[in-house]
């Protein structure tokens, strides 16, 4: 089976090469972006199995909009965003209601920062989920 393909979008380089070393340890072929423009190119090239997105790049809705149409165009691809809304506010962004989650859009929010062995279990999650990965991840990937 051919490795599962993640795209990481962050505006922040810092965050997209630790995500990207996480997620490449973890087995997986990773596609980054620094921004929701260059991801919109990405996704014309390729389908991700699952993406990590960050919560707000160029504007505060940035992830959600990139969220949008990832769902648009791959409906059945998991998203997991990454936020700091709560080490910023103290605030969690977690959707409250069946109706606010369909909005969203994504399967997951995590805080930053997000802890490697975290982020490798959530997408490892949404993956065998998903069907895309029928084994945990390092074994046999």
């Amino acid at each position: 089976m051919s490795k599962a393909k993640i795209l990481v979008v962050d505006d922040d380089p810092d965050v997209v090469e630790q995500v990207s070393l996480v997620l490449d340890s973890g087995g997986y072929e990773v596609v980054s972006a620094g921004g929701v423009e260059e991801a919109e190119q990405a996704l014309l090239s390729f389908r991700p199995d699952a993406a990590v997105l960050d919560l707000m790049m160029e504007q505060q809705d940035s992830g959600f909009v990139l969220c949008h149409e990832i769902k648009r165009l791959y409906p059945d691809t998991p998203v997991i965003l990454l936020t700091s809304v709560k080490a910023a506010t103290g605030m969690s962004f977690e959707p409250a209601s069946a109706e606010q989650a369909g909005w969203v859009k994504a399967e997951k929010i995590l805080d930053k920062p997000v802890r490697p062995e975290q982020l490798l279990r959530e997408v490892e999650a949404q993956l065998v989920r998903t069907g895309k990965l029928s084994h945990p991840a390092g074994k046999g990937h």
